[in-house]
């Protein structure tokens, strides 16, 4: 029956619905995200507004279990392809990140759940059974980049400006049959610009996950096609490489016919890295958490710089062999906020993410003297 809600859905949004006209706002921030035009919702589904671009990760970044829709758009020119870092955009790019999730039940009682990934099929994504929570824009102005978080409302037909942020209660149920509380916190632009300033110096901040190795994968939503060469065939990537082949490739960190080391560095490297690099907002702390890091400056027999409670009276960073004694993977499983990592964006443990590295730590030879 499910089923059938859903097809049903699909069919009416396709013939009900127009696509909305997308807008650049160089100087203001509406109040409603319906006025940006990336995406609008109506009966049932939400729709991208016309050129607007879906794209997803290889490994994307954890965040209390939410899916995720991510779009991007550019008016006029294409962005510049670059190696390591994120491309460089045009002024007038908006890129959306929407998250949402299944819900638990029949009725929206905050109750939520989470599964196999649900996204959009030819421009739209049916909310059969799916709770939109918020999305955050990234937009940018001819002064760089700015980042706005919209709350969906009540109704789930359009999402409202909400630059302070906001703390939403709703209850996790596992699949295995625990069902826990948590606040999910919706980020004030401040914390949004913490998070995407990957440079502690200039403070500037940037996308973080529109990076060649992030993108470098088979497309989900034109599966003919490298994702990379989609972007350039479609006009929104220029540069210097040939196709997808060329470019450094992220692992996806659930696809175990991978090496356990190519899944484990993928995922410190979506969900770390951006601060724990070397010109980082943790750049402090001495670990860097890059794709080409190794030796004490990844974690490996290294001591914490300033770490206090945050090492859960453990001595290093990653003992190998030894995850129940690496800070590291007391850090991912913590909920504590003044030791978890990341500091945000969680508010429960990625049980399975924390088992990946446990277990990449585990295989690790050698000891700490």
């Amino acid at each position: 029956m499910r089923k059938l809600a859903t097809l049903l859905v699909l069919l009416l949004a396709a013939c009900g619905s127009e696509e909305t006209s997308p807008t650049f706002h160089s100087d203001s921030n509406p109040q409603r995200l319906s006025d940006w035009g990336m995406l609008s919702a109506s009966q049932g589904a939400l729709q991208l507004g016309e050129g607007v671009t879906p794209y997803d990760l290889a490994t994307p970044l954890f965040t209390d279990y939410a899916l995720k829709l991510r779009t991007v758009w550019i008016p006029q020119g294409a962005a510049t392809y670059t190696a390591n870092d994120a491309f460089d955009f045009p002024i007038g790019t908006i890129l959306t990140k929407t998250f949402f999730y299944p819900i638990k039940g029949d009725a929206w009682t905050g109750a939520v759940t989470y599964g196999g990934e649900h996204t959009v099929k030819k421009d739209v994504m049916t909310l059969d059974g799916y709770r939109l929570m918020e999305t955050r824009l990234l937009v940018r102005r001819e002064a760089g980049w700015d980042a706005l978080p919209y709350i969906w409302n009540e109704d789930q037909t359009d999402a409202v400006l909400k630059r302070t942020g906001a703390v939403i209660p709703l209850t996790l149920h596992r699949p295995d049959g625990r069902a826990e509380d948590f606040a999910y916190v919706v980020p004030n632009a401040n914390q949004c610009a913490a998070c995407h300033a990957t440079n502690a110096n200039t403070k500037e901040i940037a996308p973080i996950g529109p990076k060649a190795r992030h993108l470098n994968k088979r497309s989900t939503f034109s599966p003919a096609f490298n994702q990379l060469d989609y972007w350039v065939a479609a006009g929104l990537l220029t540069g210097d490489f040939s196709d997808g082949t060329t470019a450094q490739q992220s692992a996806d960190w659930t696809d175990k016919s991978l090496s356990l080391e190519a899944r484990a560095r993928a995922y410190l490297d979506i969900n770390c890295s951006h601060c724990h690099n070397p010109g980082g907002a943790a750049d402090t702390s001495g670990l860097n958490l890059e794709p080409d890091a190794s030796g004490p400056a990844l974690g490996r027999c290294k001591s914490p710089i300033a770490a206090g409670s945050g090492s859960g009276g453990r001595a290093f960073d990653i003992v190998p062999g030894h995850p129940e004694q690496s800070i590291t993977v007391f850090r991912m499983q913590t909920t504590d906020p003044g030791a978890m990592m990341p500091e945000l964006g969680r508010a429960v443990a990625h049980d399975e993410g924390v088992a990946l590295i446990a277990e990449w730590i585990a295989e690790m030879e050698g000891a700490c003297g």
